[in-house]
């Protein structure tokens, strides 16, 4: 049973769900550090993007246009959905971005209809940089960072059995 599920069986406070057993206080504690870590690289990132004069919008949807899967097309639609943001928003960050030289929309060479997204050179050369210390800073935190998700993980039950 996923989270969105639980959310939307209209549940109360008291009720209980069948399957689920109940959270400890190591659970919890796992939680909030895994919470923590992530915060703590978001909150570098933050600062990077800022530094280098972008929004964070900004520079996430550059690295979703540059970084889009093979064969998914980077149009609107689809850059909302990767971002996880509305259809709108996700105009005005390109309408900015086009604005500062770091995108360009073109049409498609299939059907002209279509508008594609994509970097500028001046958009290929901060978002190089940007995702250059995004990649050691997250190299840097990945002990921490794989620690905090491996106290999430369930144990196996062989794992248990050998001590």
């Amino acid at each position: 049973m996923s989270f969105y599920d639980i959310i939307n069986m209209g549940l109360s406070r008291d009720d209980t769900i069948s399957g689920m057993r109940k959270l400890t206080l190591s659970d919890y504690q796992a939680l909030a550090e895994f919470r923590y870590q992530i915060r703590q690289f978001l909150h570098f990132s933050e600062r990077a993007v800022q530094a280098s004069g972008l929004e964070r919008g900004q520079y996430q949807l550059m690295l979703a246009i540059k970084g889009m899967p093979e064969g998914v097309r980077p149009r609107i639609r689809e850059l909302a959905e990767r971002m996880q943001i509305q259809h709108h928003s996700t105009v005005e960050l390109i309408n900015r971005l086009e604005a500062g030289g770091y995108v360009r929309r073109e049409r498609a060479q299939d059907d002209r209809r279509e508008v594609l997204l994509a970097l500028t050179p001046k958009g290929e050369r901060v978002l190089a940089e940007l995702a250059l210390h995004h990649r050691e800073e997250l190299r840097s935190a990945a002990p921490d960072l794989v620690a905090a998700l491996r106290r999430l993980m369930p144990e196996k039950e062989g794992a248990k059995s050998r001590g």
